[in-house]
């Protein structure tokens, strides 16, 4: 086989789209009602463009599934009993490297985002559904989170010191360790790293899918604050301006566009939620951006749509799924052309 694997974009051309589905026994459970119509919503967003691969707890909960999706297409769902831990299935699910018409999934280690949460069925996911995967698996043993990295498909990585490089991931790895380890697992030539920027409530120590992502090999859409008195505004304009010294391989400058943030969103104990327009899902068609039934939601469709020119930018419901700190990207993982059998 090939040995000019690189890891694949968000928008090169895909199969399905992973999900799984909130349960009682998940962190669901106090708001299992709301947030499945949530999911209700993501799935039948993806089924315009891809096949929803539906991660289940057994054939009852299949059934109950299927019984609120009577309505999605025109791709069908497909569903897989298994057992998981939570349902941020975009930090488990296996990232996918392409050479040509080739394909290769990573398997990378999942602790819980640094031994936060019980993580041991999310982390066995991917060997559990080995028998769909049409491409070979190989597992990395290395904590890599695919909220916490993102690609622009040609040599480059974007990612955070603060996630990446944190003590609670892959003890004992330097800076250059984990640079030669992601640039050859991966097919990379270059990593950008950000050590500005963060927002309040983010549990996952500033994965990227919240603050910046690449919508081209030459745009990075990113979170922007023009409130002074907004405590993500020092950090923001901070990350902000280290994005405008970033150029492209070739020297030339990104195309910035900023993303607003929505109006402050609130649990229930007060502590500021990290609601985020960047946690958006690129498709092949489309592309499927949270809203919080906010002042900014407009704004941030209008300059993401700006951002993809053919694709149709599609709402999704973010309020219920920010309740525990994700969004629809968090929720998913796209699987490309000829991953599944």
């Amino acid at each position: 086989m090939s040995q000019n694997f690189q890891w694949l974009p968000e928008w090169a051309g895909q199969q399905a789209v992973l999900l799984a589905w909130p349960h009682q026994d998940t962190d669901w459970r106090p708001w299992l009602a709301d947030i499945e119509q949530d999911y209700v919503a993501l799935a039948s967003a993806i089924a315009g463009a891809a096949t929803p691969l539906i991660l289940c707890r057994g054939p009852a909960h299949q059934a109950h599934i299927a019984g609120l999706l009577t309505h999605c297409g025109p791709y069908r769902p497909r569903y897989v009993v298994a057992d998981y831990n939570d349902t941020w299935c975009r930090d488990y699910g296996p990232l996918c490297l392409g050479d040509g018409p080739q394909r290769q999934l990573l398997d990378f280690r999942f602790t819980g985002w640094g031994d936060k949460y019980e993580a041991h069925l999310d982390d066995a996911i991917n060997r559990q559904l080995e028998a769909l995967w049409q491409a070979p698996l190989r597992s990395v043993p290395f904590e890599l989170e695919g909220g916490s990295v993102d690609t622009d498909g040609a040599g480059t990585l974007l990612t955070t010191e603060h996630c990446l490089l944190h003590s609670n991931r892959n003890a004992g790895m330097q800076r250059w360790d984990i640079e030669e380890l992601l640039r050859n697992t991966l097919g990379l030539t270059r990593i950008l790293w950000l050590s500005e920027g963060a927002l309040l409530g983010d549990d996952t120590d500033s994965h990227i899918d919240n603050l910046a992502r690449f919508c081209d090999p030459g745009t990075i859409a990113y979170c922007h604050c023009d409130n002074p008195e907004d405590p993500h505004y020092a950090p923001l304009t901070a990350m902000e301006h280290q994005l405008q010294g970033f150029t492209r391989s070739d020297g030339s400058p990104y195309r910035l566009q900023p993303l607003p943030l929505p109006s402050p969103r609130f649990d229930q104990g007060g502590q500021r939620l990290p609601a985020s327009y960047v946690n958006f899902l690129i498709l092949n068609d489309r592309v499927i951006m949270p809203v919080f039934d906010s002042p900014e939601d407009a704004l941030a469709r209008e300059r993401l749509s700006d951002c993809f020119p053919g694709k149709t930018i599609v709402t999704v419901p973010g309020g219920n799924l920010i309740r525990q700190f994700g969004g629809p990207h968090c929720a998913t993982m796209q699987l490309a052309e000829g991953t599944l059998r």
